[in-house]
């Protein structure tokens, strides 16, 4: 592991970060906290994202290492938001909002896994 790569993905996480505050901010202030409408947009996004970074590096050769570390494991890496995720699932489950906390913990995982074969999708054909 070099130095360089450690700042590397730093730089990239404190970009995906303020992207995941930014937007977050925004859709909860659109639709509300009735349900993680953040949380669950910026999971599914980011699988998306992370699937067009890998058909294009991996597979097309087309984005470097160095890129897909800064990108993949930096910006995506801050930017998704596993553990949020479970947090608000199980606050919904708490809360007796059974439904909805299933919903949000099965969805995001079904909805990321398509967005995620859907970028891989993209990035093939780019």
């Amino acid at each position: 592991m070099r130095a360089t790569d450690v700042l590397i993905v730093a730089a990239g996480g404190a970009v995906g970060a303020a992207a995941r505050y930014v937007l977050g901010g925004w859709l909860t202030d659109r639709f509300g906290t009735a349900f993680p409408w953040h949380t669950f947009v910026i999971n599914v996004s980011g699988a998306f994202a992370l699937g067009v970074l890998m058909a294009l590096s991996v597979e097309r050769g087309i984005v470097t290492p160095q890129w897909r570390l800064a990108l993949g494991v930096g910006v995506l890496g801050g930017y998704t938001t596993f553990s949020t995720l479970s947090y608000e699932s199980i606050a919904l489950l708490s809360q007796g909002s059974y439904a909805l906390g299933l919903l949000n913990m099965f969805g995001s995982g079904a909805a990321g896994l398509l967005a995620a074969w859907l970028g891989l999708a993209t990035g093939r054909i780019v």
